[in-house]
């Protein structure tokens, strides 16, 4: 139990202590993991990101098929203006994606069965719709959005706040984990079922047959608990994660703070180019010939 970390229920490898032991970081199952789902990620960005050219061939076909997909689904969903959430949305999915597909290997343990991992996704994406709402409405405006339409509700705008990134990674946490704990428990009435078939036999055939209900059964199952659960809790994070930001962010109106912030910004580059090309015509002018 020493190696046991009670409050995410991950094996403990070992702890880094920092600042003359004032502070330590564990290093767990799922750390290890994520740093495996991180080389991964970076390895197959590599991979699809080399030797690209202007007439594809059929890798870099499919690379471009995926991003472009991936670019409309963020703009249909969340509109133009927010196409530059996509990166981020990728990241998501294919973290989530390959952290439950990572599991199957037996080596390394599911980074989304680790509430910590999901809920700190679930906060990063809570921050960016507080910074999207902040940057529209200003700061004070912001918070008096709590207090409305009648500051009775106050409590209960912030409690929904609050509550928006802990539902989030509970509903993804529950699905992944509860899967897990779901394909165990199948194992275990798998093996006692061949166990209770073969108890009849002669000790010496009993003990040299395999399980033979575990044999293709849990293949059939784990299509659906492992692959398709994981592709779909995936989806539906993210999913969330664009109607979230989106709410936060909608188009801008005339008018508006960001329009008005992004009038004045042209107008100041606008500006900046006029007096360089008048520096540069009368450099020329200038000049001796």
């Amino acid at each position: 139990m020493d190696n046991l970390d009670i409050g995410t229920g991950t094996k403990v490898y070992f702890r880094i202590s920092l600042f003359n032991g004032a502070m330590a970081i564990d290093v767990t199952q799922t750390t290890i993991s994520l740093f495996a789902v991180s080389i991964l990620l970076i390895i197959l960005g590599i991979v699809c990101g080399r030797g690209l050219t202007k007439r594809p061939g059929k890798k870099q076909v499919l690379v471009e098929k995926g991003v472009s997909a991936l670019y409309n689904l963020v703009e249909t969903t969340m509109g133009k203006h927010n196409a530059k959430y996509a990166p981020y949305i990728g990241t998501l999915f294919l973290s989530s994606l390959f952290g439950s597909l990572i599991g199957l290997t037996k080596i390394f343990r599911s980074t989304t069965a680790d509430l910590m991992v999901v809920l700190g996704w679930a906060f990063v994406t809570t921050a960016l719709c507080w910074y999207e709402g902040i940057r529209n409405n200003g700061f004070f405006k912001w918070l008096k959005g709590f207090a409305e339409p009648i500051v009775f509700i106050l409590p209960i705008n912030i409690i929904s706040e609050v509550a928006q990134p802990i539902a989030m990674a509970f509903r993804h946490f529950g699905n992944i984990a509860g899967g897990g704990v779901l394909m165990s428990i199948v194992y275990a009435a798998l093996a006692a079922l061949s166990t209770m078939v073969f108890k009849g036999l002669p000790a010496t055939i009993a003990s040299v047959m395999p399980p033979v209900f575990q044999i293709g059964i849990p293949a059939v199952l784990s299509l659906y608990f492992d692959l398709f659960s994981s592709l779909i809790q995936a989806f539906v994070f993210s999913l969330l994660t664009m109607v979230y930001i989106s709410t936060n962010n909608p188009p801008p109106a005339p008018g508006s703070r960001v329009v008005k912030q992004a009038e004045k910004k042209a107008k100041r580059k606008a500006e900046k180019e006029a007096a360089k090309a008048a520096r540069t015509a009368k450099a020329a002018e200038t000049a001796p010939v």
